[in-house]
This record gives C-alpha cells, sequence and structure tokens, in this order.
C-alpha cells in the first residue's frame, strides 16, 4: 500500500488564531514546522513557470554549509525547460505528491508520488507538469565535489515502492533505510533516503557525526532529541541539522514515523575556508 507523504498546501491561518507554534533556531539545529510554510513564505525562480516553492535549507556559514533544500510546487501546464541553471548543482527530486516529467539528455521520465531521481551535474534536465493538478516535490541541491579517477554518477530514476528497506542490524526490522544509491559507489558525494521507524522503536543513542542533515517528516510523528532538547515532530516539519549536533528519536505512533533525510558523504573534509 503506497504511503500517504505529507505535502503543504499554502494558505493563511485565521485571524483567530494565537500566535503559538513550534519552530525553534539554534546554533546547532532548526525546526521549521508545517505550520510555517504558508502562502506568504513562499519565493520564485527564474525561467520557472507557474511554480512556486518553500526554501526550506541554504547554506549558511557556520551552520549547516553542503546544501539547499525546496518544496516545490508546480500548477498543470508549469514547469521549466531549466531546470537547473548551475553547472556545478547535482539535484534529487523526491515527489510528495502529484506527477511530472523530468526529461534528461532527450529521455523523459515521468515521476509519481514516492519517485526519487538523482540528476548530476550539467545534466541539462527540465520538468513540466502535464497533469491536471499540481504535482509537489522535494529539490535537494549540493555543489558536486568531483574526485580525480571517478566518473561522475549517471541519471537515476526511482520509486520509492520498488526499492527494499534495509533493516538496521539488531533491530527486528524496527528501524530499516530505503536506500536508492548504493553506499558503496563513492562517485556519490550524497545520500538521500528515507528512515523508516515503526511505533515505538527507537534511535537508541546520541547519533554525534560530522555529517549534515535536512530531515523533512513524510508521515507519522515522533520525538527527536537535537542536542540538549526534545522536540515532538510531525508529518511535515523539517528538521535542519549542522554537523555534530547530537539526535536520537523515538516513533511516537499509532502509525510509522518516517522521513527523508539528506546527508553528505564520501568525500574529504575541506582543508580550506570556502
Amino acid at each position: 500500500m503506497r504511503s500517504k507523504y505529507y505535502a503543504p498546501q499554502g494558505g493563511l491561518p485565521g485571524q483567530d488564531q494565537l500566535l503559538t507554534d513550534r519552530a525553534i533556531f539554534t546554533e546547532a539545529y532548526a525546526v521549521i514546522p508545517r505550520g510555517t510554510m504558508r502562502d506568504i513564505t513562499t519565493s520564485f525562480l527564474p525561467f520557472w513557470e507557474d511554480t512556486r516553492l518553500w526554501v526550506i535549507a541554504r547554506p549558511m556559514t557556520g551552520f549547516a554549509e553542503t546544501f539547499s533544500q525546496y518544496i516545490m510546487e508546480v500548477m498543470p501546464g508549469g514547469g521549466s525547460d531549466r531546470g537547473e541553471t548551475d553547472p556545478e548543482a547535482e539535484g534529487v527530486l523526491f515527489v510528495v505528491e502529484g506527477a511530472a516529467d523530468v526529461t534528461v539528455d532527450g529521455e523523459s521520465h515521468t515521476l509519481t508520488e514516492g519517485g526519487y531521481a538523482y540528476l548530476p551535474p550539467s545534466s541539462d534536465w527540465s520538468l513540466r507538469n502535464t497533469s491536471n493538478a499540481a504535482v509537489r516535490f522535494h529539490w535537494i541541491r549540493k555543489a558536486y565535489e568531483a574526485v580525480d579517477g571517478l566518473d561522475t554518477p549517471e541519471p537515476l530514476f526511482l520509486n520509492e515502492q520498488d526499492v527494499a528497506p534495509t533493516p538496521m542490524p539488531d533491530t527486528d526490522g524496527k528501524w530499516a533505510t530505503t536506500r536508492f544509491v548504493d553506499p558503496n559507489d563513492l562517485r556519490h558525494d550524497m545520500h538521500v533516503t528515507i528512515v523508516t521507524l515503526e511505533p515505538g522503536a527507537v534511535i537508541p543513542f546520541l547519533e554525534t557525526h560530522v555529517m549534515e542533515h535536512g530531515l523533512y517528516v513524510l508521515e507519522g510523528k515522533g520525538a527527536y532529541r537535537l542536542n540538549a532538547d526534545w522536540v515532538e515532530v510531525e508529518a511535515g516539519d523539517f528538521m535542519w541539522l549542522r554537523a555534530f549536533c547530537p539526535q536520537a528519536c523515538y516513533a511516537g505512533g499509532p502509525g510509522k514515523f518516517r522521513y527523508l533525510l539528506y546527508k553528505d558523504v564520501n568525500r574529504h573534509a575541506s582543508l580550506r575556508l570556502r
């Protein structure tokens, strides 16, 4: 059965609502609740028609510096013939609602809900919504770090429904990761995966590591330990973690707790200021 991914719809809260929310921004992490993704916080991009977006992460000096993440909303007939204008940028698309056609090097692919695309740098891709309903998808961008002796990865088009999750060791399958890219393929310098925790499952230690994270909750709810704080999150919330921010969680139930996860991998740490 296909999962129900959360996608923002925009709008504005009523004038009778209190100014109370769960938004947090600290030196180690940020929590951007789904209630902040309103019409007034959208933006637009050059060469994208009938499209708006929520920017939920961008490189910031002294915080998370390796990636940006957008939630794109493309209306019927909309899209772009110049999807990426930076020839050094690689991208991942993940569709949470609707469908879109993505063309790379003259070859077209249809991405439906759960659809994943990896788009290498200089791949000259375009996207069109040829359906009669809006399509909403995540677009994660990173400056590709080329390595002499390693080829650039080829484009990939997959769907979560066709990728078997990998259970984490010693968890009886209660904690699993859906991987779209082979972890041993060192051509890739970022991974975008889906983490699934069954109700009551836990990440039972404070992960503390060099990778930066973007975590968008696709489904369910949970409690996350971020640095020294416990925060509650639900479908549609986004967590943005800088390197070495301690992190752990447990799934609150009654259903699965699932999130889309970005991390930077497989490269030397830069020894020079960016």
